[in-house]
């Protein structure tokens, strides 16, 4: 009997993707009975999508990466410092201010050659950095976690496939790092370069290359791995436009938001409604406009998928388009990120239990089942709750993981079992 092939694909979506990620990635693990995040047949992450499918491929639980990423309870060296993301390209500035003397005298010769004051203009710009914010010490940082005992930086010595898709600055092409012919380049710096978004990161140089975001082609780079033939492929994509429906009466609005945020607990309490985006100013505008073309190429992407490959179920998880608590959370803020990682586990167990009759053959196709006793635990958090001590939610947790170990116990006993049954039904 063949082994199901399960995939893993991760958008991206800045922290806030990451934090949204990690919170539905332990919500799935947990009620889906046979699913291990760290056994997949093969992953593929763009941007930020790309941090955290690479732990996942070096053997890191969603819980650990919750305990490294959001709660920063992880020890040495897998806990994350949020800071170093935040730490100024001071390399950049420096490199374009030593241009700066050579073009001022440029630009003052074509001035008084008469030339055109647009073209001088332009020169100049030249001396702008390419990017506000340094990734080396975030590289730096993924390089001691993946050089741990048991890990590698190296996607050659993983036990899994792994992909991290960047973009070639020169050419536009989408760069899959880890298959063959890119699989020579570390994981730590793979990542750094999928997660360079422009303006905010330089472009990240990669054997006399540049290389930036891997989402300026496509959201998903899905079609990767399923050419491989997978049976499940479990897509996660964080950022979604926003559907405030402010044409329904105000009652209604309301209404529709009081259910939600009961829905998800008070942990995760929505704003009731946003009535008009244009009064939130340009990020607000900007945020939607960003969120509108990435999702709209998501969704043509999901429909060529299953058409080009009709033997895979694909299951799409991301926010409710309504839900203003994620679209109104900073992206690039870290200050929320306990409180936007717990939001985004209720709301995925609670997507789970509204669709569990659909996605339920899914899953069983490639030998998973949907444990709908765990999704009916009600009280069960990502994070401690208010006031609670740390052996409550040791315990508690505990409790989670044994559940998670029997359910794979239980997927393991029924494959063996069907392995030695299937001679005898040969004979017979």
């Amino acid at each position: 009997m063949r082994q199901p092939k399960i995939g893993l694909a991760l958008a991206g979506g800045g922290p806030l993707g990451a934090i949204y990620e990690v919170g539905a990635l332990c919500a799935l693990e947990e009620a889906i009975g046979g699913l291990d995040f760290t056994a997949c047949d093969a992953y593929i992450g763009v941007s930020a999508g790309g941090f955290i499918a690479a732990g996942l491929a070096n053997g890191m639980t969603p819980r650990q990466l919750c305990a490294a990423f959001i709660s920063n309870t992880a020890e040495a060296p897998d806990r994350f410092d949020p800071a170093e993301l935040l730490l100024p390209a001071w390399h950049e500035f420096g490199e374009r201010l030593r241009l700066l003397p050579g073009l001022l005298s440029e630009a003052a010769r074509e001035l008084l050659e008469g030339r055109s004051r647009l073209s001088t203009l332009e020169r100049l710009g030249r001396v702008l950095p390419t990017g506000l914010l340094s990734s080396e010490r975030f590289g730096a940082a993924l390089t001691r976690v993946f050089d741990e005992p048991g890990r590698s930086n190296d996607f050659r010595q993983l036990r899994h496939r792994l992909v991290l898709v960047a973009t070639d600055l020169d050419t536009g092409e989408a760069i899959p790092f880890g298959t063959d012919g890119w699989d020579h380049v570390p994981i730590s710096r793979a990542v750094q370069a999928s997660a360079a978004l422009p303006g905010l990161f330089p472009p990240v140089e990669i054997d006399g290359r540049h290389y930036v975001d891997g989402a300026l082609k496509k959201t998903l780079h899905a079609s990767v791995l399923l050419d491989r033939g997978l049976d499940l492929l479990i897509c996660l994509n964080p950022l979604v436009p926003y559907a405030s429906d402010r044409r329904a009466p105000r009652e209604g609005r309301e209404r529709h938001a009081k259910k939600l945020a009961s829905k998800l607990g008070r942990t995760a309490a929505l704003q009731p409604r946003i009535p008009r985006l244009v009064d939130g100013g340009l990020p607000l505008v900007l945020s939607q406009t960003f969120r509108s073309l990435i999702h709209s190429r998501l969704a043509l992407g999901m429909k060529g998928y299953e058409r080009t490959h009709p033997q895979t179920d694909i299951l799409l998880f991301e926010p409710d388009p309504r839900d203003a608590e994620l679209f109104l959370a900073n992206t690039f803020s870290y200050s929320q990120r306990r409180r936007l990682a717990e939001h985004a586990y209720q709301a995925t167990r609670e997507l789970l239990r509204e669709r569990a009759a659909g996605f339920a053959p899914k899953f069983a196709r490639a030998g998973l089942r949907l444990r709908e006793d765990v999704l009916a635990d009600r009280e069960a958090r990502l994070l401690p709750a208010p006031g609670e001590t740390r052996t409550e939610l040791a315990l508690r947790q505990l409790r989670g993981s044994l559940a998670i170990l029997e359910a794979r116990r239980d997927v393991a006993a029924a494959q063996r079992l069907a392995k030695t049954n299937k001679p005898e039904r040969q004979q017979g």
